[in-house]
């Protein structure tokens, strides 16, 4: 009986990991005025099969709500975390103790994300001395702890780090100014046995090419093959991820395993950021990955995180105004369109966040009553600098509202991500509290959800002000 009891077991045990092995992944990130709590996030998660979360740091409070959860999860460093790290093994050991071993009995922590995209061209070489050093330390961390057999340490790249110029996939090498760095990088994953993460974007080659050929960064068969020796590829995601593999190869280590750590498709804050091509995207996406074919030169299984799990209303929209709108969920854990994160084609609307708690009923608009509209442009401009007017600009949700629409919108936003505080609803006598929801049949005027207690601080500055001019040309 005991024998049967022990294969039992170790047959559930062996059946939970291969479909863990196999399960979609998603990115979870904070940068919002108000969070949903963990525990909320861990169920959503649950509910939506969703096997697998990458954090974008290492939150003790956050990590201790997986525990048992049976959700894998890939911790993160920041990137100004990197310096201090790669100077210092006695920090890198210390993190691996408070951030790894601390939770390892009970929260299945697979991978260690050091740094984020560090080799983006927008930081202009900023974190090339560091970057390595301290996967190199974190990884002798983990291996000293004696759990580098079970946690991997690796480095989530842009897909800038390589490229083919004007050639096919074939011609893809990591770029000239980086190339030696990421020869030992690559070399270090395969002798210790780590993935090579990479963030794919179809959109934002559609964003910054308009002349980007629409259907290639779709799944659907409608675009132009292109024609790279003896393969023909119908799709973006294809093309990228075999230029890796070349690079890969050209670099000494062809047989390091390949995660794609971001790729999704943003739903407001540009023309073509809407759920309706957010939608096509994911049907194509997960339909591809459910058949397990891969790509011409990777084929097989591809480990996938999706970007991202709920919209973050206080990241930076330098890259663009779509970037607080990546969410597959709303701010609040609510889904915003029917998919079926297995890839079978069973449409529905995916399982929103349970047990979310609100704010009151209430909304902060313009009062119609005044007639002196010298103080409103001002205002708004407050108001937009400490909040989130990215739904009002041209090409998204919110931009057919009228003239007091955009001014109540404006204000509301700043007045829910203050968490309704009476006074962050006067705006020089201009607004006023009401109860009737000020949301139209195409504008949601969200109200702000309680907080976990972790409230981040505002964001202030010229990063919170783009697309500010299509808004204040009304006055």
């Amino acid at each position: 009986m005991a024998r049967t009891m022990v294969l039992i077991w170790a047959f559930s045990v062996l059946l939970v990991s291969t479909n863990l092995a196999h399960a979609l992944g998603v990115n979870w990130g904070t940068q919002m005025a108000q969070n949903l709590h963990p525990s909320v996030v861990v169920q959503m998660l649950k509910d939506n099969k969703i096997g697998k979360v990458k954090l974008f740091d290492s939150d003790n409070w956050t990590v201790k709500y997986f525990a048992g959860s049976g959700i894998e999860v890939m911790l993160g460093i920041p990137n100004n975390q990197l310096s201090t790290l790669s100077n210092d093994y006695g920090k890198a050991k210390d993190w691996v103790k408070h951030n790894v071993t601390k939770h390892l009995k009970d929260v299945n922590i697979k991978y260690v994300a050091v740094g984020n995209e560090p080799f983006l061209k927008a930081y202009n070489g900023s974190h090339l001395k560091t970057t390595f050093p301290a996967l190199q330390n974190i990884q002798k961390a983990l291996n000293e702890a004696g759990v580098g057999d079970k946690v991997k340490a690796t480095i989530p790249q842009n897909a800038d780090v390589y490229d083919s110029g004007t050639g096919g996939p074939s011609a893809g090498d990591f770029r000239k100014d980086i190339r030696d760095l990421m020869v030992q990088i690559v070399r270090f994953f395969n002798a210790n046995n780590a993935p090579f993460l990479v963030n794919i974007y179809p959109f934002l080659s559609l964003y910054e090419n308009p002349d980007f050929p629409v259907e290639f960064a779709f799944f659907d068969g409608g675009a132009k093959p292109v024609q790279d020796k003896n393969i023909q590829y119908m799709n973006m995601f294809d093309a990228n991820l075999d230029t890796l593999v070349w690079s890969l190869k050209k670099s000494g280590a062809p047989n390091v395993k390949v995660m794609v750590g971001e790729i999704g498709w943003p739903t407001d804050g540009n023309k073509n950021a809407n759920v309706k091509m957010a939608k096509k995207f994911y049907d194509g996406l997960l339909r591809k990955l459910a058949t397990n074919k891969g790509t011409p030169l990777h084929p097989g299984y591809i480990e996938v995180y999706l970007f991202s799990l709920t919209d973050e209303n206080q990241k930076s929209v330098a890259p663009g105004n779509f970037e607080r709108h990546w969410g597959v969920f709303r701010y609040d854990g609510q889904p915003k369109f029917p998919m079926d994160f297995s890839g079978n084609g069973n449409d529905k609307m995916p399982i929103g966040a349970k047990n979310v708690q609100y704010l009151p009923a209430q909304w902060c608009v313009f009062n119609k009553d005044i007639k002196n509209m010298s103080l409103v442009t001002n205002n708004i401009q407050y108001a937009c600098s400490q909040s989130d007017c990215t739904s009002l600009n041209y090409g998204s949700i919110c931009n057919n509202l009228d003239k007091a629409g955009n001014i109540s919108y404006a204000f509301n936003m700043y007045f829910q991500m203050q968490n309704q505080d009476v006074e962050a609803c006067d705006f020089q006598g201009l607004a006023k509290i009401v109860k009737q929801n000020a949301s139209t049949s195409d504008c949601l005027f969200p109200i702000a959800i309680m907080s976990d207690g972790r409230r981040l601080n505002m964001v202030t500055g010229v990063s919170a002000l783009a697309g500010l001019l299509t808004l204040l040309a009304l006055f």
